[in-house]
């Protein structure tokens, strides 16, 4: 039994896009995101009162990228990771946890387009370089992205669904067309059915209203 806690438009997505792309059967949980989350009930789940949390086979995990590498060893057979050992191990095991350095200056800014409550809480400095150093982000992506398909040279893995998923909410603070090969990239890997399949449906309640929040 897997059962995916998740909300939209959060880190939880790209366990939700690597479950689809691992084909396996799950139960997906939404929650909005609010206050609910700090429910006794769901904290027993996530301690942090956060999302993701995936219940498999009598265990929970949380935190979404331990449970990116958990579910590619429970599933090596679908290649989307790599084992300690193989040649691109120490690269996977990079790309998969830089789309926390990338979510970490998604957060500041969503915290400060969004859930900041009056305008006066909110800085056009911090916006200014919390976009600057998301652009860094993606410039990181974009060089290692010259000449690959993929984040490695082996194909499509689990790396790229980390990062496709930061790239998918960061799209909202800083242009993607600005990086060729990233760009590039980033039609290949949300062309995917997988991800499709992962995107908030039509109707549901979601965190970003626009499409691009520019600095103030």
């Amino acid at each position: 039994m897997i059962r995916l806690h998740h909300c939209h438009q959060t880190r939880s997505m790209r366990v939700l896009w690597l479950l689809h792309e691992l084909a396996v059967d799950f139960e997906l949980v939404v929650h909005p995101f609010d206050k609910s989350l700090r429910a006794a009930g769901y904290l027993a789940l996530n301690p942090a009162g956060r999302v993701p949390a995936l219940e498999i086979d009598g265990e929970v995990w949380w935190e979404s990228g331990a449970i990116v590498e958990l579910l590619c060893e429970r599933f090596a057979d679908a290649g989307l990771g790599r084992a300690p050992g193989e040649p691109e191990r120490a690269e996977w095991l990079i790309w998969v946890h830089f789309a926390e350095t990338i979510s970490q200056h998604l957060a500041a800014l969503t915290q400060q387009h969004i859930m900041l409550y009056d305008d006066t809480m909110r800085s056009p400095v911090v916006m200014k370089l919390e976009a600057a150093r998301l652009g860094k982000c993606f410039e990181a992506l974009n060089r290692r992205l010259e000449g690959r398909e993929y984040l490695l040279d082996g194909g499509f893995s689990a790396a790229d669904v980390a990062a496709g998923q930061a790239v998918y909410m960061g799209q909202r603070f800083a242009p993607v067309a600005d990086y060729p090969a990233l760009a590039a990239w980033w039609a290949r890997v949300s062309a995917r059915e997988a991800f499709k399949a992962s995107l908030p449906p039509e109707g549901a309640d979601l965190l970003y209203k626009e499409e691009f929040y520019a600095p103030w």
